[in-house]
């Protein structure tokens, strides 16, 4: 009844459920390192329950050794089995870190899809430089096609995860982070930022929708036809803090606009602390206009 009531706490969008390779090595070294836990907790459990029944107050054939002071035996276990868990633990690490290296390519034939990321305060800003498009709020991806995202930031530090599709990284002003994902199956995952970044961070989150490479194609299509286009005008006007955005797209993008905020090249946001202001669906040309 415990072990249900604690897995009830696992949504089916947690990391317990992947949704790409990335996602499942990230499971897999997860329940490694719980086993090995385990092997040291659980046992210790039970001596504790053990030791504490047999030299208990009733129990005359306890032998009571008020003179004890060392035994190599007992010093041997003690010390021996938390080297070994950490041994284990560590190996577990080092392979991981070196198989999963966020900005390794994944194997494939095919040439991955680029994503360039922005955090803002407080939504999230995805370029599709191959397609020409961008959308606020909402990541499209193929399915079997990986995915390699660049990210920054365009003010606080922040942090880009999607828990189904794998690795956690963090985005940084003035600075440019690398990612490899690939989806296995179609489907829609959560995303949310994992660093608070002011009073819009609960709402910082975003819909990833993993689709055939078909749909895809024809998603950038359609975001072709229709929005505003992402200049730098655009974008400072984008940068000012709003809260709950709702996903929409943008038809064009600047050329160069994501290594121009990387190098500072665009003014930074001025962050969470100097107050809120701006609606990043009303244009400058348009204000209080829908």
């Amino acid at each position: 009844m415990l072990l249900a009531i604690t897995l009830a706490g696992c949504a089916p969008t947690s990391i317990l459920t992947p949704q790409g390779a990335i996602a499942a090595a990230n499971r897999t070294i997860l329940l490694n390192a719980l086993t090995i836990m385990l092997a040291i907790v659980v046992p210790t459990i039970l001596a504790t329950l053990a030791f504490a029944w047999w030299f208990r107050a009733g129990n005359t054939r306890a032998r009571f050794r008020p003179d004890f002071v060392y035994s190599g035996r007992i010093e041997m276990i003690v010390w021996s089995i938390p080297i070994l868990v950490i041994l284990f633990l560590g190996g577990v690490i080092w392979a991981g870190s070196h198989d999963l290296d966020p900005g390794r390519p994944l194997p494939s034939r095919v040439r991955p899809l680029e994503v360039q990321v922005v955090s803002l305060d407080w939504k999230w800003l995805f370029i599709y430089p191959g397609q020409g498009v961008a959308s606020v709020n909402a990541l499209v991806v193929p399915v079997g096609l990986p995915a390699r995202f660049r990210l920054t930031s365009a003010s606080v530090m922040n942090s880009f995860f999607v828990p189904q599709l794998g690795s956690q990284i963090y985005t940084m002003n003035g600075m440019e982070t690398n990612l490899n994902l690939v989806a296995d199956r179609a489907t829609r995952m959560y995303g949310q930022s994992a660093h608070f970044s002011g009073d819009g961070f609960s709402d910082m989150n975003f819909v990833v929708t993993a689709v055939p490479v078909a749909q895809f194609n024809a998603w950038a299509s359609r975001a072709r036809q229709k929005g505003q286009v992402l200049d730098a005008r655009g974008y400072t006007w984008l940068a000012r803090q709003s809260q709950d955005v709702r996903p929409y797209t943008y038809r064009a993008v600047q050329p160069g606009l994501f290594d121009a905020i990387v190098a500072q090249r665009l003014q930074p946001a001025p962050g969470p602390q100097q107050g809120r202001g701006g609606d990043p669906h009303v244009s400058p040309g348009t204000a209080g206009t829908r």
